[in-house]
C-alpha cells in the first residue's frame, strides 16, 4: 500500500480522533442532546477545529457510520477469503458483526440507537454501504445454495434480510440491556437456529 504523505496521515488521524470523541458523546448524551462543542471538548480540540473536518453535527454522525462500515466491509471480506465452506462463512460473518460492535460499546450505541432516531437521517445514509453488506451475505447464501447446503426455494435476498434482522435485534437487545454477557457468543446459536429451525427433529408432528 502506498504510504500517505505525513500531512494527510496527520489529518486522517485527527479526523478519526474527532469521530471517536463524537461517538462517545453521542452514546453518553444522545445525538439530539449533544453539541459540536461537546465533541470538541471530548476530543481536546477547539470548536472551530471540528468544522475544519466536518460540516455539522449531522456530518459527524454520517461519518461515524461511513467510517465504521468501510472498515467492517473491508475486514470481513478479507476474513472470508480464507474460508471455503459457505456455512463456516456465515458463522464468521455473524461473529465478526458482533465482535465489531462488542469491541466498542459507544459505537454500538450509536449504530443501534442514535442512528435510528431520525427517519430523515436513515434515508440519507450511505445505501451503497448497506447494499455491500447485503451483497456479501447474498454471495455466501447463493454459494451455499449452489452446493446444496442451503435450500434453493428461498431467495438469497430474503434470507439475507432474515439473517440481518436476527443479528440486528440481538445487538440492540445487548446494547439496551446493559449486561456483561458476550454478544459474540450468541452468533453461532443464531446461525444454528436459522439453519435448523426450532422444531425438534426427534419429535413427530
Amino acid at each position: 500500500m502506498q504510504t500517505l504523505p505525513r500531512v494527510e496521515t496527520a489529518r486522517a488521524e485527527r479526523a478519526l480522533q474527532i469521530l471517536k470523541a463524537a461517538a462517545k458523546v453521542f452514546a453518553r448524551s444522545g445525538f439530539f442532546n449533544s453539541k459540536v462543542s461537546d465533541v470538541a471538548r471530548e476530543a481536546g480540540v477547539a470548536d472551530g477545529t471540528v468544522y475544519l473536518y466536518f460540516k455539522s453535527k449531522d456530518d459527524l454522525l454520517s461519518s461515524i457510520f461511513s467510517t465504521a462500515m468501510d472498515e467492517f466491509l473491508l475486514s470481513v471480506r478479507h476474513q472470508l477469503k480464507s474460508i471455503d465452506d459457505p456455512i463456516a462463512q456465515l458463522r464468521r460473518f455473524a461473529r465478526f458483526h458482533f465482535e465489531s460492535l462488542e469491541s466498542d460499546r459507544d459505537m454500538a450505541i450509536v449504530f443501534q440507537i442514535e442512528l435510528r432516531h431520525s427517519t430523515k437521517f436513515m434515508e440519507q445514509i450511505s445505501t451503497a454501504q448497506l447494499a455491500d453488506y447485503f451483497q456479501i451475505l447474498r454471495e455466501i447464501i447463493e454459494e451455499g445454495q449452489k452446493r446444496e447446503l442451503l435450500s434453493p426455494k428461498l431467495s438469497s435476498k430474503f434470507i439475507a434480510k432474515i439473517i440481518f434482522g436476527a443479528l440486528d435485534e440481538m445487538a440492540t437487545n445487548w446494547v439496551i440491556s446493559h449486561n456483561n454477557l458476550s454478544l459474540t457468543a450468541t452468533a453461532d446459536p443464531i446461525i444454528d437456529l436459522l439453519l435448523n429451525g426450532i422444531r425438534d427433529r426427534n419429535v413427530s408432528s
